[in-house]
């Protein structure tokens, strides 16, 4: 068996958008098979200046799969898309 694709979430602490991001993911993760990265963008310069105003960011490998505001249903729709091809 294969390691399971990283799906990372790029976020902050203390954003509620950032929280509703990481349930949603925490819910579809054991039913589409990723593990889940949290990347604190505070923690890295070019990452606060790339993502401060647009997090959360959802990404698989180099895809940008979802950014705020992010839908759970639109979430799960791309993410199995990507994920079973």
């Amino acid at each position: 068996m294969g390691e399971r694709p990283v799906v990372t979430l790029y976020g902050r602490p203390g954003c509620h958008l950032c929280d509703a991001a990481e349930a949603d993911l925490r819910e579809l993760a054991p039913t589409l098979g990723f593990a889940i990265e949290l990347v604190n963008i505070e923690t890295n310069d070019a990452l606060l200046q790339r993502y401060l105003f647009e997090i959360p960011v959802v990404t698989l490998g180099d895809v940008e799969v979802a950014k705020a505001p992010i839908r759970g249903r639109m979430l799960e729709d791309r993410l199995w898309e990507l994920l079973r091809t």
